[in-house]
């Protein structure tokens, strides 16, 4: 059986409002979260680079981190022989 319609979603062309607004507040309040931790991600690279460490690296390193063992191994397996082959 369907849900009645309220009249509120009448004039609203059907829209459950107050849903709608309720997700709509969700996902930007997440958006300012994910705005605000990246801006503690960028001060955290400047802390490193100001310590003397490669940020570039430091990205690498996190990338690698985030992999499975066997994909990492099989990734620089590949590299090593990718570099022997161009002699490097």
């Amino acid at each position: 059986m369907a849900k009645p319609v309220s009249e509120e979603e009448i004039k609203s062309g059907g829209v459950a409002v107050e849903r709608l607004r309720s997700l709509v507040e969700r996902i930007e309040r997440l958006e300012e979260e994910r705005k605000a931790l990246s801006s503690d991600i960028k001060d955290i690279y400047a802390e490193a680079k100001s310590a003397g460490f490669d940020p570039k690296v430091l990205r690498q390193l996190i990338s690698i981190r985030k992999q499975e063992a066997a994909e990492v191994e099989e990734q620089e397996t590949m590299l090593d022989i990718y570099r022997r082959a161009l002699g490097m």
